[in-house]
C-alpha cells in the first residue's frame, strides 16, 4: 500500500509540473500572437530566462525592431566587401576570437537573423547581407 501511494504522488507531482508547463506555453503563445499583431518583438520565457525573439524580415522590415546587438551584426556584415566568416564578426565586436567557445554564441545570432531573413547564409558558412 506504502509503494502505491509513493507511485501515485509521484504521477501527481508529474501532472502539476505538465500543466505548469502547459499554462507557461499557453501564455507564451497567446503574447506571441498579440505582438504579432502589434508586429514588435515578443519577448519569451525558455528555462525561466526571458528570451527576446528576433522577428522576420518580412514581418518587420524596418530593422529598429531588432535588440541592438542584431543591429550591431547587422551593420558589421552589410559594411563588409563581401561575405564574412563569424570570426571577423568577432573581431569587429571584440570578442575574444581565440578562446574556444567565444564565436557559438555569435554563430547562433547569425543563423537567427539568416533564418529570419535578415542575413543569407551561404553554403561555406559564410555570411552575406540582403538586400
Amino acid at each position: 500500500m506504502g509503494k502505491q501511494l509513493q507511485e501515485v504522488q509521484a504521477e501527481r507531482e508529474e501532472l502539476v509540473t505538465a500543466e505548469r508547463v502547459l499554462q507557461r506555453l499557453a501564455e507564451q503563445d497567446l503574447a506571441q500572437a498579440e505582438a504579432a499583431v502589434a508586429h514588435v518583438p515578443v519577448k519569451a520565457r525558455v528555462a525561466g530566462r526571458a528570451v527576446l525573439l528576433i522577428p522576420h524580415r518580412c514581418e518587420s522590415p524596418d530593422e529598429t525592431a531588432l535588440p541592438s546587438d542584431y543591429r550591431r551584426i547587422l551593420s558589421i556584415v552589410r559594411a563588409a566587401a563581401g561575405p564574412v566568416q563569424v570570426r571577423a564578426v568577432g573581431e569587429e565586436l571584440g570578442l575574444e576570437v581565440e578562446v574556444r567557445g567565444k564565436l557559438g554564441p555569435l554563430r547562433a545570432k547569425l543563423v537567427k537573423l539568416a533564418d529570419r531573413g535578415w542575413l543569407h547564409k551561404r553554403p561555406d558558412g559564410e555570411f552575406t547581407a540582403r538586400l
